[in-house]
């Protein structure tokens, strides 16, 4: 942590909990309040599905040339279930070319870093073996809690088919949501409220944000109290 702002903030939660709304909320602050209200400085971002889509893009247009399929099917399913901590090892080389480019990246800047997982391809745990030590030692994650049910409903609700590689409106047919989300290995790892997480040696410290009502759906100050509420005990456990 540096200048009283976190350094690295994972936001975890299955598809559609209310990941990207959050990041979007929090772009949109005033610096000095989301400084001082939530713990971060000037913003910077991670994200795998970007990466991912990028592999689907790349395949359908080697498809269109008679060409092989590399890295999914054409029903969008990965080939190979190690592509799953390919796409995690590439957050951390990205994280590794950002502190290249900038050793004082910390002093004015917090990195979040989004991903889902679910427990068909190994959950988080799998996900987390495969996390750069540059990434853990400078982290804490929120988690965002909702069910399966409306993680469902948010999917169905925010997909756009005609803007499938958005970050906002992204989202998966119902059966591979289903098959690839519906199981979730997080209370395993982490079963309160807040504490640490075990992480290649390092305690990590997290913090739910319970979202079953969808305050990130209503945004404004309703979603900006409860952040806060998560993210104080979260600077907390940090402190």
């Amino acid at each position: 942590m540096t200048n009283n702002s976190f350094d690295v903030l994972f936001l975890l939660a299955r598809p559609g909990a209310g990941k990207s709304e959050v990041i979007d909320f929090l772009k949109n602050l005033a610096p000095d309040r989301r400084r001082s209200e939530f713990h971060l400085d000037n913003l910077g971002e991670l994200d795998d599905f970007p990466m991912l889509w990028t592999w689907f893009e790349e395949d359908d247009i080697r498809q269109s040339m008679g060409k092989a399929r590399v890295h999914s099917t054409p029903e969008y399913y990965f080939k190979e279930p190690y592509q799953w901590d390919l796409l995690i090892r590439r957050l951390g080389l990205d994280y590794q070319k950002i502190l290249r480019d900038n050793q004082d990246y910390h002093k004015d800047h917090s990195l979040l870093v989004e991903f889902a997982r679910g427990s068909q391809h190994g959950g988080f745990k799998r996900a987390f073996e495969h996390l750069s030590k540059d990434l853990i030692k400078r982290s804490a994650i929120l988690y965002i809690d909702v069910s399966w049910e409306e993680s469902l409903r948010k999917n169905r609700k925010r997909f756009n088919p005609d803007k499938p590689d958005s970050i906002l409106e992204h989202g998966l047919e119902d059966e591979k949501l289903e098959f690839l989300y519906k199981e979730s290995d997080w209370q395993e790892i982490a079963p309160g409220e807040s504490g640490t997480i075990d992480i290649q040696g390092v305690k990590v410290p997290y913090a739910v944000m319970d979202n079953h009502d969808d305050v990130t759906s209503t945004g404004g100050e309703v979603l900006a109290e409860r952040l806060k509420s998560s993210m104080d005990v979260l600077f907390n456990l940090m402190a």
